[in-house]
């Protein structure tokens, strides 16, 4: 476990590349607000949270649990779940918007249809255009 990063993940960098890339610049890292979302703008309170698959329990790809001594992992994986729905009531309660994307989102089948959905909701409500020609491979 002590090989798994806490932030600049795979999915977090190329979240963060794709963002650059649509010119939703701006953001922070690792905010101090509940759950320290991995992508924030503070002014607007906008939040994306990305989500490992295997750790958070993802409900569309259902990751497999380790055979392994199950009674440890069933207690962390709950303990992790709980954890994240807290964290997230926690920053809506505050006034933030949260966006949760899924590890299995960024993969290659799923990241233009993922992004296609979230960044012009994020436009929005960050109050910045799209750039042009972002949704292009």
């Amino acid at each position: 476990m002590q090989g798994n990063k806490r932030k600049d993940t795979k999915p977090e960098l190329l979240m963060r590349a794709r963002l650059r890339k649509a010119g939703l610049t701006g953001y922070r890292l690792q905010w101090k607000v509940p759950g320290r979302p991995d992508i924030a703008w503070p002014g607007k309170r906008v939040a994306i949270q990305v989500m490992g698959c295997f750790w958070h329990r993802c409900p569309h790809c259902n990751p497999p649990s380790p055979k392994s001594h199950v009674e440890y992992w069933v207690v962390k994986f709950e303990r992790n779940v709980q954890r994240d729905e807290r964290t997230l009531d926690e920053l809506r309660q505050a006034g933030w918007t949260v966006h949760v994307v899924w590890e299995c989102q960024l993969k290659k089948k799923a990241i233009d249809d993922t992004l296609r959905e979230l960044f012009p909701q994020l436009s929005r409500e960050l109050g910045k255009p799209l750039a042009e020609g972002w949704d292009e491979v």
